[in-house]
């Protein structure tokens, strides 16, 4: 009974991680992809692609927070990375597949596209947390969130294109980015670096102009 009590007073509740702000943010980011999912259905795709940016960013953001935020426990970084990785394959995954079925009408054809898309996505995290990165500096695979950064800059090109040729060219484009998802590509870790999150901010920026004045 007394191992049972000092269990429970060093093991911290499942919702005090919430007030961890790094987990806020990566929360925040699942919320902007559950919105792109949300209008990916009703075929609002700009709005969709608002929230797949903005998805982004906030994924960044928990990253670059938990490094600069001092005093963070060792079970608070690993329950971070773990809820991080989980979520990502709702934002780079789930997210893009919706998308593609969406656009598609919901055919059926589009099905192996959403299996591939989202196993993609699984399997590239699975390997990232069982080998890390290799020699502690690239990604082995193209990592996962650039899957919506070049979605959302492919589908600017939506309107220059028939329904039908550009269902095609988003179905190869997902398929596209599920093979570097999974291949051997050795690609640098951007996230860590000031002017890459910069760069990033400003993409992030002129997205949501973008797309947000499309929707007027």
């Amino acid at each position: 009974m007394a191992d049972n009590e000092k269990l429970q007073e060093s093991q911290p509740s499942i919702i005090s991680f919430v007030k961890d702000l790094p987990n806020l943010c990566s929360l925040t980011g699942l919320a902007c992809t559950i919105l792109a999912i949300y209008f990916s259905i009703l075929g609002i795709y700009y709005a969709a692609m608002i929230g797949m940016i903005w998805a982004v960013a906030f994924d960044w953001a928990d990253g670059l927070i938990a490094r600069k935020m001092k005093g963070r426990t060792s079970k608070q970084g690993f329950f971070g990375g773990q809820l991080d990785s989980l979520i990502d394959i709702v934002n780079y995954g789930v997210s893009p597949a919706i998308l593609l079925l969406s656009y598609g009408k919901f055919d059926p054809i589009f099905l192996p596209g959403m299996f591939i898309i989202i196993s993609a996505s699984a399997i590239r995290l699975s390997y990232f947390n069982t080998f890390g990165l290799a020699n502690g500096k690239k990604y082995t695979g193209m990592a996962l969130d650039n899957n919506n950064m070049i979605l959302v800059f492919i589908f600017l090109f939506e309107g220059v294109f028939s329904a039908e040729i550009f269902t095609v060219i988003l179905y190869i484009s997902c398929l596209g980015l599920a093979t570097l998802n999974v291949s051997q590509i050795q690609t640098p870790k951007l996230s860590g670096q000031t002017i890459n999150v910069i760069i990033l901010a400003i993409y992030t920026l002129v997205i949501t102009a973008i797309y947000s004045w499309k929707l007027l």
